[in-house]
Parts: C-alpha cells; structure tokens; sequence
C-alpha cells in the first residue's frame, strides 16, 4: 500500500509536519531518516553511566509562542529551566551575554545602575554605518575591546570564518545587556523536557497514518516506494545531487567525558573565546535535566568544517547560491522543503516547529490541488 507523502528526516521540522499531516489532514505519511534514531539533533539517550545525554550538543528549549509551546505539550511534561552560560576571559568565568556583572568583574568598575553601562559601551562603540557583519554589530555596540574578548575567537573557531566575512545576523544573536540578567534566554516560555526529546518525538510519531523507518537513506530507496509527494528536510542541494555545487555547512565533532563527581563546573556551558583552545564550549548535562546522579557527563564541541551538517553559513554568496536550488524546487512539482537544512538557514528549535505547523496545511491543501 502506498503512502499520500514520504517525509524524510524526522527531526522536528519533518515529524511535526507528518503529525499535522496524519492527525489533521488524514494523510498516511512515511517517515525516513538516514539515522539509526528519531529526534533528528536533539536525539537524547542513557550513556554507559546511566546519564541522560544529547548525542548532538545540547539543545535548550526557549520559545515566545504560546502557540508553539501548547502545541509542544501535548507530547511531553516539561522541567522548567533558565540557561546560564559563563565565558572564560582573562582567567575568570563571567556572563554572557554581557551584563553588569560581566563588565565589572573585568573591568573593576562600579557601575550603579543601567544608565552608567550604557555610557560605558558607547564610550567604547566605534561609530558608522549600519552593521553589515558580525564584526560591525559588536564593533558598533560595545567597542574593539570587548568584541576581541567575547566575540572574534569564539566565532572564528565556530564559523571557520572571520567575523568580517559573516553577515550581520551571526553576533546580532548574542545581545548586550545593560541590567544584571545572566539568563541565556529572556523568552517567555523556558523548559526542558521531562522524559528527554526522543521520548516526545516517539510521541509525536505514534499517530495513527504514520510509519516511521530509520536506517534508511532515502535516495537509496526512493525508486522503490510507493508515494504522492514528497517532504523533504534534509540538505537541499543534496536532494538535487548538487547540481550547483554544496552549500557550505559547518558541523561539530562532539567529544564526551564521564567523570566521578557530582557537578564539573559552575554553569551548564561555559564558553571559551580564546582561539587557543581548540573547543568551543564544554556543557554538563546534569545541570539541563536535573538529573541526580553520582557521576557527570560533559561534551566538548569541535567546529569543523566537514562532517554532518548542522549550520548554514550565513554570507550572501552562500544564499545566492542557495537562491538557484530555490528556484530549481519552485519548478519541481510534488516536492515540498522544510526545516534548517531544506531552506539553508539557522532556526531555533521553536521556530522550526512554528514553520513546520503552518507549512504542513500550506502542503496538504497544495496536495488537495494536485489532486
């Protein structure tokens, strides 16, 4: 019996389309993935010493949509969580994004109040023209100085790319703070859930219409099944066997380490900038979960430029390029793109659920017109 749709991947831009396409639409729906596990990246599981783990970084669930969040909890109880992240700079570990705190444990300054830290930025902002890259965002904000601290060696290491080379968008991530909030995030809704990310995706995917494989490479088998249209939220340029050559990505090597002691450091991810450690960051798991455990594990993250593809590179070059595989897909009837790596571009978690919720009516109603 054939399928109304194959999705392929199922992380959360595909598998949040296949529910809407099963639960709402009534469609049957196959669901590959390449992988040996559901989940996509945010994939998580017991390690050898019984540690809740993300198999690919850690992923922190923060989102502003009430819509997103409801729609997110019909599959899982959440653990509230506010993320920390601590940078090591000058030997010391402080806030970031920058606050008060950060400012004056580095600098040895009193600054009373929201008022004074602003002064104290735009004595050091370098003036000009609307930022084009991410080393004008900082540059223009806070100063050279802080920028060479917080900024150019992190990014350096995580794109493979000097903060001159990459759009805007990249640093304008991290804000600056003028009060003294050490939270990661300030979204409304900040949780982690309870039972882990593979758990709410085996709920997401236990609807009745959908099947789900894993193992199973899609381009291997595509011939052989039997479908209508295609949901496709793997790397774009692959599905078109790259016909305009490959979109550069970055990815990460992770390296994890299970150590006898109950905590390993002071926040869950301390960030190092300095280009003369080879990782990025360094998170314990136990401080996202709340896990109780005798035991810890972290994970070192290794930027590279081979390997899965986790991270579109934002240059304009890179999106004309993408641009040409767009215009290709708009030609190219039954095949329906989603998720980060289907449009080439960096989403956070709830935002890729909130495209996948509204591209799944988007797909059945174009499946409705083909009819």
């Amino acid at each position: 019996m054939g399928h109304d749709f194959v999705v392929v991947g199922a992380g959360f831009a595909g598998s949040v389309i296949a529910e809407r396409l099963a639960k709402v639409h009534g469609k049957s729906v196959l669901v590959l993935d390449r992988r040996s596990h559901i989940a996509g990246n945010t994939y998580d599981e017991h390690d050898e010493a019984g540690l809740l783990v993300h198999r690919y970084g850690p992923h922190i669930f923060h989102t502003n949509s009430q819509d997103v969040f409801a729609y997110l909890s019909r599959f899982t109880e959440w653990r509230p969580y506010e993320h920390r992240v601590l940078a090591s700079v000058r030997g010391a570990l402080v806030p970031i994004p920058i606050n008060r705190t950060t400012i004056q444990r580095l600098f040895g300054v009193n600054l009373p109040d929201e008022a004074a830290l602003q002064r104290f930025y735009d004595e050091r902002a370098e003036p000009g023209p609307t930022p084009r890259t991410s080393e004008e965002v900082v540059v223009r904000s806070v100063g050279r100085e802080l920028y060479e601290l917080f900024f150019r060696g992190y990014t350096r290491k995580q794109w493979g790319l000097d903060p001159s080379a990459l759009d805007a968008s990249v640093t304008a991530r991290v804000p600056t703070r003028t009060n003294d909030d050490d939270r990661y995030f300030t979204d409304r809704f900040q949780a982690m859930p309870t039972d882990g990310y593979t758990r709410l995706f085996e709920r997401l995917l236990s609807q009745r219409g959908i099947e789900v494989r894993t193992g199973v490479d899609f381009h291997d088998v595509r011939d052989d099944l039997d479908f209508g249209q295609v949901v496709y939220t793997g790397p774009i340029d692959a599905y078109f066997d790259r016909r305009f050559g490959s979109l550069p990505y970055r990815s990460v090597r992770f390296e994890f380490e299970t150590l006898p002691v109950e905590r390993f450091q002071s926040a869950a991810t301390v960030n190092y900038p300095d280009e003369s450690v080879p990782f990025t960051r360094i998170t314990e798991f136990k401080q996202l979960t709340g896990q109780d455990h005798p035991a810890t594990t972290i994970v070192r993250e290794f930027p590279r430029a081979d390997g899965d593809p986790y991270y579109p590179i934002p240059r304009p070059e890179n999106r004309a390029q993408y641009e040409r595989y767009l215009e290709l897909a708009a030609r190219t009837p039954g095949v329906h793109f989603a998720g980060r790596l289907g449009t080439y571009k960096y989403y956070n978690m709830d935002q890729v659920v909130a495209q996948a919720l509204a591209a799944a009516d988007r797909i059945a109603e174009a499946r409705r017109s083909a009819a």
